[in-house]
Protein backbone atom coordinates (compact mmCIF):
# COMPACT_ATOMS: atom_id res chain seq x y z
CA UNK A 1 0.00 0.00 0.00
CA UNK A 2 1.56 3.06 -0.87
CA UNK A 3 -0.91 5.39 0.93
CA UNK A 4 0.74 7.79 3.44
CA UNK A 5 -1.05 7.71 7.34
CA UNK A 6 -2.14 8.85 9.02
CA UNK A 7 -4.59 9.56 6.73
CA UNK A 8 -8.30 11.43 6.76
CA UNK A 9 -10.96 9.39 5.04
CA UNK A 10 -14.23 11.04 4.24
CA UNK A 11 -16.57 8.09 3.18
CA UNK A 12 -19.74 6.84 2.13
CA UNK A 13 -21.55 4.38 3.80
CA UNK A 14 -24.28 2.74 2.19
CA UNK A 15 -26.79 0.10 2.95
CA UNK A 16 -29.36 -1.74 1.39
CA UNK A 17 -31.47 -4.42 2.73
CA UNK A 18 -33.72 -6.57 0.48
CA UNK A 19 -36.27 -8.13 2.65
CA UNK A 20 -38.47 -8.36 3.88
CA UNK A 21 -38.70 -4.97 3.40
CA UNK A 22 -36.90 -2.50 0.89
CA UNK A 23 -34.80 -0.04 2.87
CA UNK A 24 -31.96 1.59 1.04
CA UNK A 25 -29.72 4.75 2.12
CA UNK A 26 -26.69 6.40 2.03
CA UNK A 27 -24.87 8.96 4.60
CA UNK A 28 -21.68 10.86 5.16
CA UNK A 29 -19.02 9.33 7.49
CA UNK A 30 -15.46 9.97 8.24
CA UNK A 31 -12.99 7.52 9.62
CA UNK A 32 -9.06 7.58 9.83
CA UNK A 33 -6.60 5.29 7.94
CA UNK A 34 -3.77 5.10 10.22
CA UNK A 35 -0.31 2.69 11.26
CA UNK A 36 -1.10 1.01 14.57
CA UNK A 37 2.63 1.57 15.39
CA UNK A 38 2.56 5.08 14.92
CA UNK A 39 -0.95 6.84 16.12
CA UNK A 40 -1.57 10.22 15.42
CA UNK A 41 -1.86 12.26 18.56
CA UNK A 42 -3.97 15.82 17.54
CA UNK A 43 -2.69 19.18 18.92
CA UNK A 44 -4.10 19.88 22.46
CA UNK A 45 -6.84 21.86 21.53
CA UNK A 46 -8.06 19.01 18.88
CA UNK A 47 -7.81 16.08 20.99
CA UNK A 48 -11.43 16.18 21.42
CA UNK A 49 -11.68 14.87 17.77
CA UNK A 50 -9.90 11.84 17.34
CA UNK A 51 -7.78 9.56 20.31
CA UNK A 52 -6.95 6.25 19.60
CA UNK A 53 -7.58 3.29 22.27
CA UNK A 54 -6.19 -0.14 21.90
CA UNK A 55 -9.12 -0.89 24.39
CA UNK A 56 -11.43 0.09 22.17
CA UNK A 57 -10.47 -2.92 19.62
CA UNK A 58 -10.25 -6.89 19.64
CA UNK A 59 -12.01 -9.01 22.33
CA UNK A 60 -10.12 -9.37 24.90
CA UNK A 61 -10.19 -7.85 28.10
CA UNK A 62 -8.44 -5.14 27.79
CA UNK A 63 -4.65 -5.10 29.99
CA UNK A 64 -2.30 -2.16 31.58
CA UNK A 65 0.26 -1.21 28.74
CA UNK A 66 -2.05 -2.42 25.94
CA UNK A 67 -1.32 -1.22 22.34
CA UNK A 68 -3.05 -2.07 18.64
CA UNK A 69 -0.05 -4.04 18.13
CA UNK A 70 -0.11 -6.23 21.23
CA UNK A 71 -3.69 -6.78 21.48
CA UNK A 72 -3.87 -7.52 17.31
CA UNK A 73 -0.97 -10.64 18.34
CA UNK A 74 -3.05 -11.65 21.23
CA UNK A 75 -6.35 -12.11 19.02
CA UNK A 76 -3.75 -13.50 16.16
CA UNK A 77 -2.19 -16.36 18.85
CA UNK A 78 -5.53 -17.48 19.83
CA UNK A 79 -7.06 -18.29 16.93
CA UNK A 80 -3.58 -19.99 16.15
CA UNK A 81 -2.37 -17.28 13.28
CA UNK A 82 1.11 -16.52 13.03
CA UNK A 83 1.57 -12.58 13.73
CA UNK A 84 2.14 -10.05 11.06
CA UNK A 85 6.14 -9.02 10.88
CA UNK A 86 5.66 -6.00 9.11
CA UNK A 87 3.37 -2.79 9.04
CA UNK A 88 -0.46 -2.97 10.08
CA UNK A 89 -3.01 -0.69 8.73
CA UNK A 90 -6.64 0.70 10.31
CA UNK A 91 -9.22 1.76 8.94
CA UNK A 92 -11.01 3.00 12.09
CA UNK A 93 -13.00 5.69 13.72
CA UNK A 94 -11.67 7.22 17.02
CA UNK A 95 -13.02 8.58 19.52
CA UNK A 96 -14.55 11.64 19.17
CA UNK A 97 -15.85 14.02 22.47
CA UNK A 98 -14.93 10.55 24.79
CA UNK A 99 -17.25 7.95 22.12
CA UNK A 100 -16.49 5.83 19.71
CA UNK A 101 -18.40 3.22 17.89
CA UNK A 102 -16.91 1.29 14.82
CA UNK A 103 -19.35 -0.72 13.14
CA UNK A 104 -16.42 -2.46 10.71
CA UNK A 105 -12.40 -1.80 11.59
CA UNK A 106 -10.32 -3.35 8.93
CA UNK A 107 -6.75 -4.38 9.80
CA UNK A 108 -4.27 -4.51 6.18
CA UNK A 109 -1.08 -7.22 8.12
CA UNK A 110 1.82 -7.22 6.17
CA UNK A 111 4.91 -9.13 6.44
CA UNK A 112 8.78 -7.77 6.49
CA UNK A 113 8.85 -7.37 2.93
CA UNK A 114 5.53 -5.35 2.53
CA UNK A 115 3.16 -8.09 1.28
CA UNK A 116 -0.33 -8.81 2.75
CA UNK A 117 -0.54 -11.40 4.76
CA UNK A 118 -4.20 -11.39 5.39
CA UNK A 119 -6.84 -8.79 7.17
CA UNK A 120 -8.78 -8.71 9.97
CA UNK A 121 -12.49 -7.77 9.67
CA UNK A 122 -13.32 -6.67 13.15
CA UNK A 123 -17.42 -5.97 13.76
CA UNK A 124 -18.49 -3.69 16.30
CA UNK A 125 -22.62 -4.02 17.68
CA UNK A 126 -24.99 -1.91 19.00
CA UNK A 127 -25.02 -4.23 22.32
CA UNK A 128 -21.36 -3.34 22.98
CA UNK A 129 -20.36 -6.55 21.50
CA UNK A 130 -17.13 -7.21 19.04
CA UNK A 131 -16.26 -10.32 16.78
CA UNK A 132 -13.16 -10.59 14.51
CA UNK A 133 -12.90 -12.43 11.16
CA UNK A 134 -9.44 -13.57 10.23
CA UNK A 135 -9.46 -13.96 6.31
CA UNK A 136 -7.55 -14.55 3.64
CA UNK A 137 -8.08 -11.85 0.36
CA UNK A 138 -6.85 -12.37 -3.06
CA UNK A 139 -5.57 -10.06 -5.53
CA UNK A 140 -9.11 -8.19 -5.74
CA UNK A 141 -9.73 -8.19 -1.83
CA UNK A 142 -12.28 -10.68 -1.94
CA UNK A 143 -12.89 -13.47 0.92
CA UNK A 144 -15.43 -15.38 1.93
CA UNK A 145 -16.14 -16.18 5.79
CA UNK A 146 -19.04 -17.92 7.46
CA UNK A 147 -21.45 -15.55 9.76
CA UNK A 148 -20.50 -15.96 13.46
CA UNK A 149 -21.49 -12.72 15.39
CA UNK A 150 -24.90 -10.98 15.75
CA UNK A 151 -24.81 -7.43 14.58
CA UNK A 152 -28.57 -6.31 13.87
CA UNK A 153 -31.61 -7.35 15.71
CA UNK A 154 -33.53 -8.15 12.62
CA UNK A 155 -30.92 -10.88 11.35
CA UNK A 156 -30.05 -14.06 12.67
CA UNK A 157 -26.41 -15.07 12.40
CA UNK A 158 -26.99 -17.64 9.66
CA UNK A 159 -25.59 -17.32 6.39
CA UNK A 160 -22.42 -16.27 4.88
CA UNK A 161 -20.38 -13.27 4.22
CA UNK A 162 -18.68 -12.45 0.87
CA UNK A 163 -16.62 -9.23 1.51
CA UNK A 164 -14.66 -7.06 -0.89
CA UNK A 165 -11.74 -4.83 1.64
CA UNK A 166 -8.94 -4.39 -1.19
CA UNK A 167 -6.17 -2.00 0.18
CA UNK A 168 -6.14 1.95 -0.64
CA UNK A 169 -5.45 2.09 -4.22
CA UNK A 170 -2.19 4.58 -5.15
CA UNK A 171 -4.67 7.28 -5.62
CA UNK A 172 -5.60 6.92 -1.58
CA UNK A 173 -9.94 5.49 -3.39
CA UNK A 174 -10.88 2.67 -0.69
CA UNK A 175 -14.06 0.51 -1.30
CA UNK A 176 -14.93 -2.26 0.66
CA UNK A 177 -18.66 -4.24 0.18
CA UNK A 178 -19.91 -6.81 2.68
CA UNK A 179 -22.63 -8.95 1.29
CA UNK A 180 -24.74 -11.29 3.57
CA UNK A 181 -25.56 -14.35 1.63
CA UNK A 182 -27.72 -17.19 2.25
CA UNK A 183 -29.43 -19.52 -0.20
CA UNK A 184 -30.64 -18.68 -3.54
CA UNK A 185 -30.87 -14.53 -1.90
CA UNK A 186 -28.43 -11.84 -0.54
CA UNK A 187 -30.79 -9.83 1.96
CA UNK A 188 -28.24 -7.81 3.02
CA UNK A 189 -25.26 -5.36 1.50
CA UNK A 190 -23.35 -2.43 3.06
CA UNK A 191 -20.50 -0.78 1.37
CA UNK A 192 -17.77 2.32 2.02
CA UNK A 193 -16.51 4.63 -0.03
CA UNK A 194 -13.61 7.18 -0.22
CA UNK A 195 -10.77 8.40 -0.77
CA UNK A 196 -7.49 8.79 1.92
CA UNK A 197 -6.39 12.49 2.31
CA UNK A 198 -3.12 13.68 4.56
CA UNK A 199 -4.39 14.41 8.36
CA UNK A 200 -3.32 17.77 8.50
CA UNK A 201 -4.34 20.09 11.38
CA UNK A 202 -6.53 22.18 8.56
CA UNK A 203 -7.74 18.93 6.75
CA UNK A 204 -8.81 17.56 10.85
CA UNK A 205 -10.64 21.06 11.14
CA UNK A 206 -12.64 20.72 7.64
CA UNK A 207 -13.74 17.49 8.39
CA UNK A 208 -15.19 18.03 11.58
CA UNK A 209 -17.01 20.99 9.84
CA UNK A 210 -18.31 18.74 7.02
CA UNK A 211 -18.86 15.81 9.64
CA UNK A 212 -18.59 16.64 12.63
CA UNK A 213 -19.22 14.16 15.62
CA UNK A 214 -19.23 11.41 13.00
CA UNK A 215 -19.37 7.97 15.68
CA UNK A 216 -22.08 9.42 17.44
CA UNK A 217 -24.39 10.33 14.29
CA UNK A 218 -23.20 6.47 12.96
CA UNK A 219 -24.86 5.23 16.11
CA UNK A 220 -27.89 7.70 15.74
CA UNK A 221 -28.43 6.38 12.79
CA UNK A 222 -28.38 3.38 13.43
CA UNK A 223 -31.39 3.42 15.76
CA UNK A 224 -33.53 5.19 13.59
CA UNK A 225 -33.08 3.28 11.33
CA UNK A 226 -34.11 0.18 13.22
CA UNK A 227 -37.20 2.04 14.34
CA UNK A 228 -38.18 2.54 10.88
CA UNK A 229 -37.75 -1.28 10.20
CA UNK A 230 -39.44 -2.42 13.50
CA UNK A 231 -42.23 0.18 12.71
CA UNK A 232 -43.06 -2.03 9.33
CA UNK A 233 -43.29 -4.89 10.95
CA UNK A 234 -39.98 -6.25 10.51
CA UNK A 235 -39.21 -9.18 13.21
CA UNK A 236 -36.62 -8.87 15.68
CA UNK A 237 -34.59 -11.76 15.67
CA UNK A 238 -33.54 -13.56 19.50
CA UNK A 239 -30.58 -12.43 20.50
CA UNK A 240 -28.12 -15.64 21.15
CA UNK A 241 -26.14 -16.01 24.36
CA UNK A 242 -22.73 -15.93 23.53
CA UNK A 243 -20.91 -19.11 22.66
CA UNK A 244 -17.73 -19.88 24.41
CA UNK A 245 -15.58 -19.53 20.68
CA UNK A 246 -16.93 -15.95 20.67
CA UNK A 247 -16.30 -14.88 24.11
CA UNK A 248 -12.43 -15.80 23.32
CA UNK A 249 -12.19 -13.72 20.52
CA UNK A 250 -12.29 -17.25 17.99
CA UNK A 251 -13.80 -16.76 14.67
CA UNK A 252 -15.73 -19.62 13.94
Amino acid sequence: MSVATPALVRTRIGHIRREPVDHRFAHRSLSWLVDVDELPVLPRGLRWAARFRAADHFPQAPHPGDTFRSRLVDYLVEVGAEPPSGTVTALLSPRVVGYVFNPLTVFWCHDRAGRLQYVVAEVHNTYGGRHCYLVETDDAGRAQVDKAFYVSPFNDVSGRYRLVLPEPDAGGRIRLVVTLDRPGHAPFTATLDGRARPATTAAVIGAQLRTPLAPWLVAVRIRVHGVWLWARGVRIQPRPALPDPERKGLPR
